[in-house]
């Protein structure tokens, strides 16, 4: 058997087990301490009502043989992908069901999606900084990486023309990528592209014959009228992108697990419709995502449910503003904060990323994630969550002003 030598490019450690080690030693050194969280993006309140109402009938459909449901439709029930695309229609997006794909979440998803592309004859371009996933999942693929930096300069946001650069040793004058990965609102630096700047990036993917893989995990918390929460509002989106949604921050279900995918009909590639292509993958790879599951998710999209949803992420809001008020009465810069649940700061003191945490976490018992594990021009930032209760979100608030207000 000869393994994926691929794997030898990954680091040796995955950034957030890095966090969970450094934060276990402190802890079990010093047992009376508390611990503010404001690390991995992951939701603390609890299921919508109307979620774990559906969730409960939905179990109890199982227990009996008239209402039982087996195997589920590999590419999702039609329950939810008609209530997904009844989502788009309320933001003036038109899908057939069929370009609706139901996940167990978009981590996956994005993971998985790179099927559709060729081994080794793919040269992907990550803008920095990322979500590490996209970087390692490409490298596991053995794809050709490109990457394109951006700084507080442009306020971390990508376009079209910037430099971009190889990620590694392999040089070669053609920069065309042949995949885009774009996360708007940005993790982890919650900055995003307003109408007219990922309109620059679908007439540029257009023009290069390059797809879109547009992770729009955090389009709930977006506040601006002119800031798309789908790359399908943009004119010629259709025949450039796919998009990838999630649950886990929209309605809390990292627990739960369950996601979206839209890959429109007219996107086609050597003659190929990748809508097809990734039912075939499917139907091939995967039994579909749990009855109950999809019954919970549906319950996210009724009127009740976003109701309820809306609520939760208010209070993510909120505790966003508490961070940005501290940094903004200490004088430290950042961005991120508004449309989006992370707030990106730049490290005082020209401290470096890691240097920050320890810092953090010592000194305060504060917990972010090191800018730098997001790529090298994410070093001297450093992430902050706004998903931890308003209580610890405030005191880690309180202490982060007193550490730096002077």
């Amino acid at each position: 058997m000869k393994p994926n030598s691929n794997y030898k490019n990954l680091k040796d450690s995955y950034l957030f087990r890095n966090i969970a080690m450094k934060v276990k030693a402190y802890q079990e050194a010093n047992p009376d301490k508390h611990i503010y969280r404001l690390g991995i993006g992951d939701v603390t309140l609890p299921l919508a009502d109307e979620v774990v109402k559906a969730l409960h009938r939905a179990v109890e459909d199982q227990a009996h043989a008239e209402t039982f449901h087996g195997y589920m439709n590999e590419c999702g029930a039609d329950f939810l992908r008609s209530a997904i695309a009844g989502h788009y229609k309320k933001r003036g997006v038109d899908l057939s069901v069929d370009e609706v794909f139901v996940s167990s979440g978009a981590s996956d998803e994005l993971g998985d999606i790179l099927d559709l592309f060729a081994y080794g004859k793919t040269t992907a371009l990550i803008t920095e900084p990322a979500y590490p996933a996209y970087l390692d999942a490409s490298i596991m693929a053995g794809r050709r990486i490109l990457t394109l930096e951006t700084g507080m300069e442009n306020g971390f946001v990508p376009q079209p023309g910037m430099p971009v650069k190889e990620w590694s040793d392999s040089q070669s004058d053609d920069k065309t990528p042949d995949v885009i990965y774009i996360c708007s609102p940005n993790n982890p630096t919650g900055s995003v592209l307003n109408r007219q700047q990922l309109a620059k990036w679908v007439e540029y993917a257009d023009s290069v014959g390059a797809v879109i893989l547009f992770d729009a995990a955090y389009e709930a918390f977006i506040e601006e009228e002119d800031v798309p929460h789908s790359i399908f509002e943009i004119e010629g989106a259709r025949t450039c992108a796919i998009e990838i949604c999630s649950l886990s921050k929209t309605a809390g279900f990292t627990g739960t697990r369950c996601g979206y995918t839209v890959i429109p009909g007219e996107l086609e590639r050597d003659g190929m419709k990748l809508n097809d292509m990734w039912v075939r993958n499917r139907t091939t790879k995967t039994n579909g995502v749990s009855y109950i599951i999809q019954r919970g998710a549906e319950a996210v999209f009724t009127d009740k449910g976003r109701e309820q949803i809306q609520k939760n992420i208010a209070v993510y809001k909120e505790n966003a503003k508490c961070l940005m008020k501290a940094l903004d009465a200490a004088g430290i810069s950042y961005v991120g904060g508004k449309n989006a649940p992370y707030v990106w700061m730049q490290c005082p003191n020209g401290l470096k990323s890691w240097e920050c945490f320890d810092l953090l976490l010592n000194e305060i018992q504060v917990v972010g994630t090191p800018g730098a594990g997001f790529g090298s021009c994410g070093e001297g930032y450093f992430r902050f969550s706004s998903f931890g209760s308003p209580e610890d979100t405030a005191e880690a608030a309180r202490r982060i002003y007193e550490l730096w207000k002077s």
